[in-house]
């Protein structure tokens, strides 16, 4: 006879749909709808809600007695598995254990051989980062102050000491002035560097740099600039100069103006937009000196006509200095400037040549041409004053200014007549060069306004 089921293993049945429950489309809005209406008339109003309340209700009393149901009949099932879920756990937390140990074990040998090695290795890594940080900061110094010395040797060569005031050329070697601009320039190419990782990257921090750019290198570049502005301001030339005297004057003014061209400021200031600011103010002065000087002269030698031939001869003597100056740029080559590229292109190093920047910067052609044009527009003030006052100066003046018209007419041919020892092969020679539109200008400046 077969044995009687075991009653664990019979399912009650159920009158709940666990399928509509179990639906991946139920919906709990849909569901209680449902039940409305099949409890209910959809024409009576009020709606019934009891009856569908109440079989949720036991919908719910009968889902949670059978789960009390289930949970009763597998405690034992239930119990046997955790334990042997627990004593598979301990086992392998055992395991573990020892795992874990061997990793710790194998953990603080690594610590030991490489992590502990690993922080005394960066430790030698930062101390010989420093140490070729303070090697990097000595060459540079040292470079600096075997600069500075070099500087301070240049400048002795130019007749002036090096910490005092003099900047005396006259027993010197003027071509010091150049190599001082060099040597200063050097400085400033590493002094300037101040960015990480370049040579001068720090040094403004040492007290020997700050000591050498207050003694040495700020009053040497003062004195070269202040001695190169002199030697343009006193340049001068005599109708009678010998060759050697010209090869001197020649040579003392190239290196003048060589210096103010390399020591112009140039930082923060971008190649193609640079100019030699201090050369370029250094020649301007020289020419309106020249014209204030010379205007001056013959202002007062028009209303006092016996002085107008020493007038002019002041006034040509000036012209002259200005055509032998405009000859010798002419013939200086552009200084190759350390900081800045030169032209690549020969018609771009023509448009940057000393001649063409300081033609560029009176707006003219000829330097010759613009001191009459000049001197021209600023008489003609003088004589109108002259005709405007009257008197036996401005009676003198009409009387004789055929005279007048004729010494002014051989000063402006004179004073074009630069001494042939510096005329250049490529500018038109004194002889086929005609001044006829700057003596009419200079004639009519004095004859327009002299009056009837």
């Amino acid at each position: 006879m077969a044995a009687p089921p075991d009653p664990q293993a019979v399912e009650e049945p159920s009158y709940i749909d666990y399928e509509t429950f179990l639906s991946p489309d139920f919906a709990p809005a849909a569901f209680a709808n449902s039940l409305v209406l099949a409890t209910n008339n959809p024409d009576d109003s009020p709606l019934d809600l009891a009856t569908p309340l109440s079989r949720v209700l036991f919908d719910a009393q009968e889902i949670d007695s059978h789960i009390d149901l289930l949970t009763t009949r597998s405690a034992v099932p239930l119990l046997q598995y955790t334990q042997s879920q627990t004593q598979a756990s301990k086992a392998i937390v055992a395991q573990l254990d020892a795992q874990i140990a061997s990793l710790n074990d194998s953990y603080k040998q690594l610590e030991k051989e490489v992590i502990d090695k690993h922080a005394e290795a960066e430790e030698i890594r930062q101390v010989a980062q420093r140490l070729w940080e303070t090697l990097r900061l000595g060459r540079s110094m040292g470079r600096c102050l075997q600069l500075g010395r070099q500087l301070q040797v240049q400048m002795s060569e130019l007749g002036g000491s090096s910490t005092g005031t003099g900047t005396g050329t006259g027993k010197g070697d003027h071509g010091a002035l150049v190599r001082c601009s060099h040597t200063i320039l050097s400085l400033r190419e590493v002094l300037d560097s101040r960015a990480p990782g370049e040579e001068g990257h720090g040094l403004d921090k040492l007290d020997a740099i700050k000591a050498l750019q207050d003694t040495v290198i700020v009053p040497t570049e003062r004195r070269i600039v202040d001695a190169s502005e002199r030697l343009v301001r006193e340049f001068a030339v005599s109708s009678n100069i010998t060759f050697a005297q010209s090869e001197e004057t020649r040579s003392r003014l190239t290196s003048a103006v060589s210096a103010l061209y390399l020591l112009s400021p140039s930082a923060g200031i971008q190649p193609d937009k640079w100019s030699p600011k201090l050369l370029l103010q250094a020649l301007e002065t020289y020419v309106r000196s020249a014209l204030q000087a010379s205007t001056a002269a013959l202002s007062r030698s028009l209303g006092q006509l016996p002085t107008l031939d020493k007038s002019l001869v002041e006034v040509v003597s000036h012209c002259q200095n200005i055509a032998s100056l405009e000859l010798i740029l002419e013939t200086i080559e552009t200084p190759a400037h350390p900081l800045f590229p030169a032209p690549a292109k020969k018609k771009q190093q023509q448009q940057h040549s000393l001649y063409q920047l300081l033609l560029s910067r009176f707006e003219t052609s000829s330097l010759v041409s613009y001191f009459w044009r000049t001197m021209a527009s600023n008489i003609s003030t003088r004589v109108q004053e002259i005709a405007t006052r009257g008197g036996i100066v401005a009676r003198t003046l009409r009387t004789n200014k055929n005279v007048v018209g004729d010494a002014i007419r051989q000063a402006v041919v004179r004073g074009g007549q630069a001494p042939n020892v510096f005329a250049s092969s490529k500018k038109k020679s004194v002889a086929e060069a005609s001044w006829d539109r700057e003596i009419a200008v200079m004639v009519g400046s004095v004859l327009n306004n002299i009056g009837r």
